[in-house]
């Protein structure tokens, strides 16, 4: 109202920059009221309203029914709409409303063939005890020079994180992987039926020889999801501290220099290599049944120390960690266990 007295001595531009009105506002405030006016705008209203040329419900279900007749079932819009006007002289609709009455149906999708993977489960693995599920995998070593590779294969007990069988070659090859698995599953007495393998999806562990041996020897095949690098979590770990070993050498010369020092590595990673996971135990004391009488002697010279200075230990006697009591690929919840399946 301010603004309004104000427009007549000074303009209207001027007296809304002097009380900070808009102009828009002042002129709209000068038309007159409409009585009955529509809190929505007009454009609104017609979106949401039938457009005056679209199809009447009952013509739809013709043009529908006329798209899955036997005739037209298998031809594309474009095809139908020139069919009818040619043979039949007849117009129902455009192309594209056809292929909106389709879309509206959900009748449309892509007519190339396109490549549809498989619904792969995630593997849940539980070990309760060493020789209840292995893990193996294959990693290359750099050879004595550039394109010059050796693969190195390695089978793990996961529970007791114990190498049970390794192999360097010169080749990636299913029939290597096939003599490594039968024998150390030979050199470890394992029973028929009480063994799962894990595995990514190589060649090598996803071949028909492998199968074949596992279908021999009542073994439970597992293997990870594609593209999913965790699913194999104690093969990857173990290469990290193989090639983060600080004797590890940047390349090896030869196959012979590859095998001596993987000889000596898995030597001290089983027997010597006190495993952070393993409550600092040794993979080879865990894996054959030691570790209640190293725990025991532990907790003796803890008690001892305990007994000699109980100042120095301000939250009471010390007690010995114990490993875990099983270890698993995938945390189990409500998905079926291959290693009940196994057993």
């Amino acid at each position: 109202m301010a603004a309004e007295g104000l427009s007549g001595a000074v303009g209207v531009l001027r007296a809304c920059q002097v009380l900070g009105v808009s102009r828009a506002t002042l002129y709209r405030r000068r038309l007159p009221a409409q009585a009955g006016r529509p809190l929505v705008c007009a454009r609104v209203v017609r979106w949401q309203s039938q457009p005056g040329r679209a199809l009447r419900p009952e013509e739809r279900e013709a043009v529908l029914e006329v798209l899955h007749s036997e005739r037209f079932v298998d031809q594309a819009p474009a095809e139908v709409y020139a069919r009818l006007l040619d043979e039949e002289r007849r117009y129902l609709c455009s192309i594209r409303t056809m292929y909106r009455i389709l879309a509206a149906n959900q009748e449309v999708r892509e007519r190339r063939d396109q490549v549809r993977h498989p619904a792969h489960p995630k593997p849940v693995l539980v070990a309760r005890g060493p020789k209840q599920v292995w893990s193996w995998d294959i990693t290359k070593l750099r050879g004595p020079a550039k394109w010059v590779v050796y693969y190195l294969y390695v089978l793990l007990d996961i529970f007791s994180r114990y190498v049970v069988g390794w192999m360097v070659a010169e080749r990636e090859s299913a029939a290597l992987a096939e003599r490594l698995i039968r024998e150390s599953c030979a050199k470890q007495g394992v029973e028929r039926n009480r063994l799962v393998v894990h595995a990514d999806r190589g060649p090598a562990m996803t071949s028909g020889t492998v199968t074949m041996l596992y279908a021999l020897l009542g073994i439970t095949p597992s293997h990870s999801r594609p593209r999913v690098s965790n699913d194999n979590p104690y093969s990857e770990s173990q290469f990290k501290t193989l090639k983060y070993h600080p004797e590890f050498p940047d390349r090896f010369g030869s196959t012979s220099h590859a095998r001596s020092f993987c000889g000596g590595f898995f030597h001290w990673y089983n027997t010597e290599h006190h495993h952070s996971a393993l409550a600092l135990l040794t993979p080879e004391v865990v894996h054959y049944g030691r570790a209640l009488e190293v725990l025991a002697d532990r907790q003796r010279i803890l008690d001892l120390a305990y007994a000699r200075n109980p100042e120095r230990f301000v939250h009471g006697r010390p007690r010995v960690s114990e490993p875990p009591a099983e270890v698993w690929i995938n945390q189990p919840g409500t998905e079926v266990m291959l290693e009940d399946v196994a057993h």
